[in-house]
């Protein structure tokens, strides 16, 4: 993940909690690896579990490393569209326009 887009408070976590930090990092790296998805199909799955959650910060960094992953613009976008039906139209707007502010190569 870009250095560059880690929240200020997310740094000052780990630092705090370095322990903890590295078993949440673990813990990611187990699953990843419990199942047969791909990476990118991972990254949509997660993106899609954040958009439900309407997290922002999860939204936006999941954009991030789906591209990070191969996937494009389009799919990630599909995922927005997506969360109209099961999320509601609120929850897919707020992360359409999370989504586009990365595309865009905003922070």
């Amino acid at each position: 993940m870009t250095e560059d887009y880690l929240p200020d408070v997310y740094v000052r976590l780990r630092e705090r909690f370095p322990q903890v930090a590295e078993a949440v990092d673990a813990l990611g790296q187990a699953t990843a690896a419990a199942g047969p998805l791909d990476e990118s199909t991972q990254r949509l799955v997660k993106l899609g579990i954040a958009i439900g959650g309407v997290s922002e910060g999860a939204v936006r960094s999941n954009a991030r490393r789906a591209l990070e992953a191969g996937v494009s613009k389009a799919e990630i976008r599909h995922v927005a569209a997506l969360a109209i039906s099961t999320r509601g139209f609120p929850a897919a707007v707020a992360a359409f326009s999370w989504i586009e502010e990365v595309l865009s190569g905003e922070p």
